[in-house]
């Protein structure tokens, strides 16, 4: 897989992931983290423009996931409950992580892109997706509490820290 920072030209192909993984949320428990309009084109747009949209292709450059990798403090994050962030130096968040469901291995690339940028990153996924939420904990990230996201619901924060071996 090859991963490179999104295109505008990528956007059809890019909401066509999204609807995909929206699909696959729903038939798994998780109807709920992201209604039929997230992200938006308009979302995805301005990851792209600010250069924070990444894709992954294979040989023939079709795109089989996307996410957005933020670095830089996330407003989300500053308040969390029942825990706490493992450290506080400055980290690297992935967002809005989607596939197509036709290659496996999809969340280690990702993750090996990232590190490979910032190596203390940050999620947080829906109580719901347990698919995330298990990608996560295997790839050595560690949940630390619940934060709240734009609309006010709860989602549970992860963060992994420099010097975790790959799994």
């Amino acid at each position: 897989m090859i991963i490179r920072t999104a295109q505008i030209t990528d956007l059809p192909e890019i909401m066509a992931v999204y609807a995909q993984a929206r699909k696959y949320m729903a038939e798994n428990g998780n109807a709920t983290q992201w209604d039929a309009a997230y992200p938006s084109e308009e979302l995805v747009k301005e990851d792209i423009r600010l250069g924070q949209c990444y894709v992954g292709t294979d040989d023939k450059e079709k795109i089989h996931f996307v996410f957005a990798l933020i670095i830089g403090e996330d407003p989300t994050y500053l308040r969390i409950e029942q825990g706490a962030w493992l450290n506080n130096s400055p980290y690297g968040t992935i967002h809005r992580l989607g596939s197509d469901g036709t290659r496996k291995g999809c969340f280690a690339e990702c993750l090996t892109f990232c590190l490979n940028r910032i190596p203390n990153l940050r999620a947080d996924t829906h109580r719901n997706n347990l698919t995330m939420q298990h990608l996560l904990e295997k790839y050595g990230f560690r949940r630390c509490g619940i934060i709240y996201v734009k609309d006010g619901s709860e989602r549970l924060a992860y963060q992994r820290e420099p010097g975790i071996p790959f799994s």
